[in-house]
Formats: C-alpha cells, structure tokens, sequence
C-alpha cells in the first residue's frame, strides 16, 4: 500500500504547480511498483483541499503548461490513462474543485462527517477542467450533477453519500484509518483479479457494458491460468485465506 499525503495545511492544501507534479509522481510510483497494490490519499491538517491556487496555477493552464510531469500519472486522468490500481481517497474538512474531481478520479471515499464539497469554477469565471463535467454526471446521474455544478453552492458528507461520491462516513478524524483499513482489504485479494475486475468495470463506463462483455473472455483465461488462481481454489478447499503473490 502506498500512502500519498497532501501536505500544506497552513494553505488549506491548496495545490500549486510543485503540488501537482509530487502528487503526479507519487501516482507513478504506485503505478511502476509491482509491490503496491493500492493507493490511499489523504491530508495533513483539517482540510482535504481548498482546490486550486488559482493565482499561481490559472496562468499556466492559460497558457497551455502541462502541469503533469513526462512519464507520470495524471491523478485526474485527463491528461492520459488513469493509474491502473485501486485508489481509495479519505476526505475532511473543505474539500473544493480538484479534491472533488480527485475522488471522481479514484474508486473509493471514506469521508468525515464535517466534510463540505462545492465544485466553485462557476463562481471564478471558469468551468472544472480536471474531469467533474465528464464524470460527475456519470456518478450523481444528470440532475443532481448540473446542481452541484452549475450552483457552485456547498454540498455537506451525507449529500455526497446520497449521490455516490462516498461509499462511507465516518465521525472526523476516523476517516484515514477506515479509508487504511478498505485498502488492506484490497490488498489482501489476488492482485491480478483485482486489476482486471477494474480495468473491465473502467471499460464499461467509458466504452460502454457491450465492449466490456466482450472482453470478459480475455481478461479471464489468463486468470484461470495464473498461480492466484490455483492458490484461490485450494484456499477454498482449505477453509482458509488466500495467500496471494500476484503470479
């Protein structure tokens, strides 16, 4: 497991350029690393993330930077393939714009209860560029989208359950230890099904359900074949967990 820290509380870890670039590092390292089988992201202080420094960023993106670093990972997936294992994400406090657009991105959220969500774009003159256009429809259904979206109003931890952005939420100061203990769940599992169990679900939400049972064949038969496999059957027979080595 991979523990990926946002780290500038005393800016509400509002991410800059050098941000932006460490968290796409650390999403490179999660993704070459053939012994991390999960990502968890979480923040140093009480906030998850006031969004963008938009003073220092805005201008860059202006004028057209790349602020993810050749032969890293896009955290956000817009800008090339999204890190192929699982990311669970544990939010608190504000958590605005990008940190949004950061859990859409990943796969899990366990949240405090005194988190506060808003996608603020609107209010700046601009729109969400890190993937909540494409996305948030696609987890909170068209409706409760464009109301969030198209309002920047703030939304509270048991409005983001309702609409899908978080699968949990915790009493504040809990959330890093259940999001921990998702991702050592996760962790325990054949790793190789694991990653194709993700890679075919990513396929049917962006290719569509009949590209995805079309590939079920040929992400299976090498399953089937691997160690994992044989290891899974006989921890079945033997009553006990599987001892999983990725082969």
């Amino acid at each position: 497991m991979l523990l990926i820290g946002i780290d500038r509380p005393h800016k509400r870890n509002a991410f800059g350029p050098e941000m932006l670039r460490g968290l796409a590092t650390a999403y490179g390292d999660l993704e070459r690393d053939g012994s991390l089988r999960v990502g968890v992201v979480y923040a140093v202080g009480e906030h998850f993330t006031g969004g963008l420094d938009l003073a220092v960023v805005g201008p860059r993106v202006a004028s057209g930077e790349k602020l993810t670093p050749p032969g890293d990972v896009d955290p956000f997936g817009v800008n090339g393939p999204r890190v192929s294992k699982p990311v669970v994400v544990a939010a608190r406090g504000l958590c605005l714009t990008l940190g949004i657009e950061l859990i859409l991105a990943a796969d899990i959220c366990v949240a405090a209860r005194d988190t506060r969500f808003a996608q603020i774009e609107i209010k700046r003159g601009i729109f969400p560029f890190g993937g909540a256009t494409v996305r948030m429809p696609e987890r909170f259904g068209w409706g409760n989208a464009m109301r969030w979206l198209l309002t920047g109003d703030e939304f509270d931890a048991a409005e983001a359950l309702r609409v899908g952005l978080v699968q949990e939420v915790v009493e504040p100061g809990q959330e890093l230890e259940r999001a921990v203990a998702i991702a050592e769940r996760i962790a325990k599992q054949a790793p190789l099904a694991v990653f194709a169990t993700l890679r075919n679900a990513r396929v049917a939400m962006t290719k569509g359900p009949d590209v995805a049972i079309g590939e079920l064949s040929s992400e299976l038969a090498p399953l089937m074949r691997s160690d994992d496999a044989r290891e899974g059957l006989m921890s079945f027979v033997e009553r006990r967990e599987g001892r999983f080595t990725g082969k």
